[in-house]
């Protein structure tokens, strides 16, 4: 597994445990939503100054990011299509 589909899968693994849509932490990390999204889908490269301000959102160390998976570990979840309701 090459570096940015590394990088992509942690941050969809650790975004979709903290229950963040892509737009979400892309508000949170400063960054455009579509390039959250590219990152995921690894094609984009992020810099390291980008890793820090996605760990940062992700509540997480930098490291974090590059983690291989353990073997047999499932790719990461999906987030559930469609908008949430809004809380009144």
């Amino acid at each position: 597994m090459n570096g940015r589909t590394l990088v992509g899968r942690n941050v969809r693994r650790l975004r979709v445990a903290l229950g963040l849509t892509q737009e979400a932490l892309a508000v949170d990390a400063g960054l455009d939503r579509s390039y959250v999204g590219r990152i995921e889908r690894a094609t984009e490269n992020p810099t390291v100054d980008v890793l820090d301000q996605l760990a940062t959102a992700l509540k997480v160390e930098s490291c974090e990011l590059l983690r291989r998976p353990e073997d047999g570990e499932p790719p990461p979840a999906k987030m559930k299509a469609g908008r949430r309701p809004k809380v009144v």
